[in-house]
């Protein structure tokens, strides 16, 4: 799949940012939109988001969509795509639904075996498509409502319940546990810095098309997410990000 597709998918969040922004939705708000009662918290966090973006993630991502070439990018998003495929597989299975649990752990058995450790994505090309899952959808399909839209400092758009699930999310990212700690470190940043390189286009349609762009990004945050959870396959071939462009 193209490096330059555009995406309204939101990644793993770190665990006390989440359960600090889940304590906010205690807060009074003057937003009209009954999804969004925290407008006022959430439009500080999305400008301060956007400042962060601009200062360093976005310059260190152009610089890698410079330097690094694209068969090398495609092979760092593939190595940790395949990382979250396996705990995307465990999630379908929590929701039920076996069939594409099953799929998705033959995309990691595949990837990790002939793809050289997932560097190649031999998978998609046998017609076993990525679909990503975390713990908030899960907690969506067992019946837990989603509560009021937040977007947690650095990490960007989410929701009371998928905040909830992001501590699960990160204990079942195996790259939490890689050592030596410097190299988990690395793996990081380079997993953040590329999935950033990914939203570049993305990220510049966005600015000029949006006349809000903070009500586009929550708008269509809230619409994939639901569609995710209703099983529409709104999560096939979507690369993770970490921060709204």
């Amino acid at each position: 799949m193209n490096k330059k597709t555009i995406n309204t998918a939101y990644a793993s969040r770190l665990g006390a940012i989440a359960l600090a922004a889940a304590a906010l939705t205690g807060c009074a708000s003057t937003s009209n939109n009954p999804n969004d009662p925290l407008e006022g918290f959430n439009r500080t966090m999305f400008s301060f988001n956007d400042t962060v973006d601009k200062v360093a993630l976005k310059p260190a991502a152009q610089a890698y969509d410079a330097v690094v070439p694209n068969p090398v990018q495609h092979g760092v998003g593939n190595f940790f795509g395949n990382i979250g495929d396996l705990w995307s597989s465990i999630n379908q299975l929590l929701q039920g639904r076996v069939e594409q649990g099953v799929s998705t752990f033959m995309r990691v058995a595949i990837n990790t075996t002939f793809g050289l450790g997932g560097v190649l994505d031999v998978a998609t090309e046998a017609r076993l498509p990525r679909e990503k899952s975390d713990f908030g959808q899960t907690l969506g399909k067992w019946g837990v409502g989603s509560g009021p839209y937040v977007v947690l400092p650095f990490f960007g758009p989410s929701t009371v319940r998928d905040t909830a699930g992001l501590p699960v999310d990160l204990y079942g990212d195996l790259w939490t546990y890689k050592r030596p700690v410097r190299w988990r470190n690395v793996g990081a940043v380079v997993r953040i810095v590329d999935r950033r390189a990914q939203l570049l286009d993305a990220s510049t349609l966005l600015e000029d098309a949006a006349l809000d762009k903070y009500d586009f990004v929550r708008d269509a945050y809230l619409q994939r997410r639901q569609s995710q959870i209703n099983g529409a396959g709104g999560g096939k071939d979507q690369p993770e990000n970490t921060i709204e462009p």
